[in-house]
């Protein structure tokens, strides 16, 4: 019999830590199997730093680097000048890319380092209960906002797709969700066109997944993908904000 459906390679056998609804498994599913389809298992090193992929060295056959929070674009940038020949990526929340983690993204982007970032928005910091992160909803609540994100004293969410696209050394960049199937296989050639840029030595690439979190949403797995589609997806439209890849092949 033909297995039509099965394992990703490089996604390890193991319960994931995640909770119900949140689609980080999902995720990470994607990226095991952009691995497998680039037959780039064995030589691809993974970066994971504070969050609630502080565990993602367990769930990924590949070689992993646990980052100081925020600091993933860094330690990539160091292992992939090292090993110039392997498949880096890091794996990061928007309160990590986007607030303490800033300065790495914006100059690993700059100076154009052949990385690929795996960036998962799901608008609020997720592990350390709820707060306000760069990426909040204007009148979203969180535990530190617990009225609403006033724009006035709290200041306005952070857009990284489209801030990067003004980056010279940014090859290319990416906005997606894993809101339903079609968005879900989008996703995935997203990633896979992310690893295949980097294994052709084209520059930066980062994919931004809208992502959920019902737990601190408050909402159930279900009502939180109908949040995502109706808050998030309107101030965050899905699409490629730079595709430089075709002609520097």
């Amino acid at each position: 019999m033909t297995k039509a459906f099965e394992r990703p390679k490089a996604l390890a056998d193991v319960q994931q830590h995640y909770c119900p609804g949140c689609t980080h498994g999902i995720i990470h599913r994607l990226v095991a199997e952009a691995m497998d389809c680039l037959d780039i298992n064995g030589k691809t090193v993974g970066v994971a730093p504070v969050g609630c992929a502080v565990f993602a060295y367990n769930y990924f056959n590949c070689d992993m680097q646990q980052a100081a929070h925020g600091r993933a674009p860094a330690v990539a940038t160091g292992v992939k000048r090292v090993h110039p020949d392997n498949i880096v990526f890091t794996y990061q929340g928007d309160g990590d890319l986007a607030a303490i983690g800033t300065a790495e993204m914006i100059h690993a982007a700059a100076r154009g380092e052949n990385i690929t970032i795996i960036f998962v928005n799901n608008a609020i910091y997720g592990m350390t209960g709820g707060q306000m992160a760069p990426t909040t909803l204007a009148g979203q609540v969180t535990q530190t906002t617990p009225y609403g994100r006033n724009t006035q004293t709290q200041g306005y969410p952070i857009s990284v797709c489209e801030i990067l696209a003004t980056i010279e050394g940014v090859a290319y960049l990416e906005r997606v969700s894993v809101d339903n199937v079609k968005n879900i296989r989008g996703a995935k050639k997203a990633i896979e066109k992310a690893f295949r840029y980097q294994k052709e030595d084209k520059g930066f690439t980062l994919i931004e997944i809208l992502s959920t979190c019902p737990t601190n949403w408050g909402l159930t797995p279900l009502e939180s993908l109908d949040w995502l589609r109706d808050n998030m997806m309107p101030h965050y439209p899905l699409g490629i904000f730079k595709d430089k890849g075709e002609d520097k092949a």
